[in-house]
């Protein structure tokens, strides 16, 4: 598309928008970045026809290229062994705009990116940023939106001599403004440049001709119906664009230009009635507000009768303790004075002994009867001492737990949304939280409401996080370790909304996610062991081979186990990974090791070694039971036949009954390599099964070793579900 073309088609729409009286800082919303939230620059037309700024794209993909790196590993933990650059750097861009930008050639890098317009996840093809279009007709609007804005700020001559002078005119061809002097210096009549095309003042400087962005040096002369888009001559020959459907520049332009004619011929024919709509929803917003207060005053009122209730029964409950209390205490205090009684010189016994004073005998004896027995129950007393009441308020706790539970569930009236479920099983963390719920068919809702927050360790509760979500899951990032989290949600359909959904406690991994391939050259026996292409799955076959060595089992030969690392090792920090042992394996172990302990491994013969003597080799063979260092370079567990089993330390007292458990759907390993500590859990309940002191002077990695059939899966980070978008003609 021409220059000339665009200036008149932009002229065009200005003339139709002048006709309706609307003044162009009418239109900044329109020319707001969906990103930045700042007037657009540089805007490039992403497939999805949004648009956005090319510094933001970059930052995206700069934080996307982040959390892929990390994949939700130390992202944030400064004692990681990835260093982090602090902030984008000049070769990170360059390598981003790249064509074929990827992490390696097993694991390609994804081209999505998410568009913050429509929120959904498009596909920059192999090119990356190089492959879209710069939106020239947004950026001249943009450009006379800001000089509209600006009016009184002029635009000063490039090539003038301090002071500069204001400009007259710029040229599109040098892409610099000039004064009238330096116009006719640089631009002679009877040269070159005295043909050069030049307009008002601007800085606002774009190319004349429109380049293809994959052929570089091909003009842009067709226009692709399917992915509609400008494309070149070498785009429909053999490009992408082979067999789609393109027409003429020219018929295109003259197309879209009459429907875009239209469209606003027809909203200006429609102002009347676009008025009448926008008064009627000022007095429906009006309704809305009076509608709302009401609401709240109800709400209100409501409430503050169960406060009332509240204080009713709170009065009832403090006055029965009281009650209490004085009678107990009343008996305390009368106990009290009988025992004070029994002192010398004081009350009864006192009392006694001016009694034994009395000579006259008939008058003892008709005083000291009484008195003795009274004495008689008083030593009664001291020998079995009985408090005269309680002391506990046991029976005074006051059970609130269903009027909470119901409190709780306080709700609207039944709207006819029946309440989401989240589903507990697909609901999972990891380096993430993937939330997932499900609602009846019937009552299929407009959007959701995910609410999440913390759990302190004194379960003190926060404040809610709310987001919104048009599909039924979701996936919650930037959470913190070693913290419970409760997820609910609820549904809304058009204005009216469900109640929430019973709440979801999850617990985060205790330390970051670490994230790692298997190595498949360090150690690793492609005769045993069987690895997928992304390296996230290992098999261990059991075939002809190991019949064949099992000839040698009369002369003391035994099966070894085939090991496999990780490919990324560990120097410093808190780590934490997750993986499944395929229910039908025989024996795996699972753990870490040292780097200078695998080379041990890898190098020593595989016929000479015996697993008696190699701590945690997963043989009955009375390894275990002997007494090892309480810190070594590795830390190996053993899992088979869906049983989990724990070492045996020598300080230990466990029976080995009580060392075996079910094997869990899903191990993660936590390895604190500063203070020396791994440990290994219950990833579906977030529980510590094992944990011992290992030695960590040197790099450690994460180890693994089989024997006979198994396989291990490393779970994958949870990373957000791309979206289905189709465009549709």
């Amino acid at each position: 598309m021409s220059e000339s073309g665009d200036i008149s088609e932009f002229g065009y729409i200005m003339e139709l928008l002048a006709r309706g009286k609307v003044t162009i800082k009418n239109i900044e919303r329109e020319l707001i970045c969906p990103a930045c939230k700042e007037l657009f620059t540089h805007p490039l037309i992403l497939p999805c026809q949004h648009s956005i700024c090319h510094k933001c794209v970059k930052e995206l993909l700069l934080m996307l290229d982040d959390s892929f790196n990390d994949v939700g590993s130390d992202n944030s933990n400064q004692s990681s062994p990835r260093i982090r650059l602090p902030s984008p750097s000049m070769d990170k861009i360059d390598r981003i705009s790249r064509p074929g930008w990827k992490r390696n050639s097993l694991t390609p890098r994804t081209t999505t990116f998410p568009c913050p317009g429509c929120e959904h996840d498009v596909d920059l093809g192999e090119r990356g940023i190089n492959g879209l279009f710069r939106n020239f007709t947004l950026e001249t609007i943009v450009e006379r939106y800001r000089q509209a804005a600006r009016a009184a700020t002029a635009i000063m001559c490039d090539l003038c001599k301090p002071p500069p002078q204001e400009s007259t005119k710029s040229c599109m061809d040098c892409s610099a403004s000039y004064c009238n002097e330096c116009f006719k210096i640089y631009h002679p009549w009877g040269t070159v440049k005295a043909q050069h095309e030049y307009v008002g003042p601007t800085t606002n400087f774009r190319p004349k001709i429109l380049m293809c962005p994959e052929h570089e040096t091909e003009r842009i002369n067709m226009y692709c119906e399917l992915c509609r888009r400008p494309v070149c001559h070498l785009c429909k020959l053999g490009g992408n664009h082979s067999n789609h459907r393109v027409t003429t520049m020219s018929s295109a332009y003259k197309t879209l230009k009459e429907k875009l004619s239209k469209d606003i011929d027809y909203l200006i024919g429609k102002e009347s009635q676009v008025k009448s709509q926008i008064s009627e929803l000022n007095l429906l917003m009006k309704e809305t507000e009076c509608n709302g207060e009401r609401a709240k005053e109800e709400a209100i009122t409501h409430f503050e009768k169960l406060f009332e209730i509240l204080e009713e029964r709170k009065s009832s409950v403090l006055k029965a303790i009281d009650a209490s209390k004085k009678l107990r205490l009343d008996k305390f205090q009368t106990q009290m004075e009988e025992y004070q009684g029994l002192l010398e010189n004081n009350g009864l016994v006192g009392y006694a002994q001016e009694v034994l004073k009395e000579t006259d005998q008939s008058c003892f004896v008709q005083t000291a009867k009484q008195l003795h027995l009274r004495i008689q129950k008083a030593t009664e007393s001291l020998k079995s001492f009985r408090p005269a009441a309680q002391t506990s308020f046991e029976d005074y706790v006051v059970n609130t737990s269903k009027q909470t539970e119901l409190l709780g569930e306080l709700s609207f009236f039944s709207s006819g949304i029946d309440v989401p479920e989240i589903n507990e099983e697909q609901s999972k963390v990891y380096n993430n939280a993937l939330i997932n719920w499900h609602h009846p068919e019937k009552d299929k809702a407009d959007s959701y409401v995910l609410e999440y927050r913390k759990i302190n360790r004194d379960e003190e509760m926060l404040s809610w996080n709310e987001i919104e979500v048009c599909g039924t899951s979701k996936v919650i990032s930037d959470l913190e370790s070693n913290c419970n989290y409760a997820f609910r949600v609820r549904a809304y359909k058009g204005s009216v909304c469900s109640p929430c959904s019973r709440e979801l406690i999850l617990h985060t991994p205790p330390a970051p996610v670490f994230s790692f391939l298997f190595d498949e050259k360090c150690g690793y026996n492609n005769e045993h062991l069987l690895l997928n292409l992304k390296r996230n799955h290992v098999e261990s076959r059991a075939g002809f081979n190991l019949l064949l060595a099992a000839e040698r089992i009369q002369v003391g030969y035994y099966t070894s186990l085939d090991y496999i690392i990780g490919d990324v090792g560990i120097t410093k920090g808190k780590h934490f990974w997750a993986f499944r042992v395929e229910p039908y394996s025989y024996l795996v172990k699972v753990g870490v090791a040292s780097s200078d302990k695998l080379q041990e491994w890898l190098r020593t013969p595989r016929d000479t070694v015996s697993p008696r003597y190699e701590q945690d080799s997963g043989h009955d063979s009375g390894s275990e039971d002997t007494c090892f260092d309480s810190s070594q370079p590795f830390t190996l567990v053993t899992i088979g036949m869906k049983k989990f089993f724990i070492p045996k330390s020598p300080t230990s007292s466990n029976e080995p009954e009580n060392r075996v458990l079910p094997m869990p759907t899903s191990i993660g390993v936590f390895l604190d390599y500063d203070k020396g500590k791994v440990g290994f859990y219950d990833m579906d309940h977030m529980k510590c099964l094992y944990e011992r002191q290992v030695d960590c002077s040197h790099t450690m990695y994460p180890a693994f070793a089989l024997m006979g059939s198994g396989g291990i899966q490393l779970e994958e980070p949870i990373t957000a579900k791309y979206l289905e978008y189709q465009e549709t003609m």
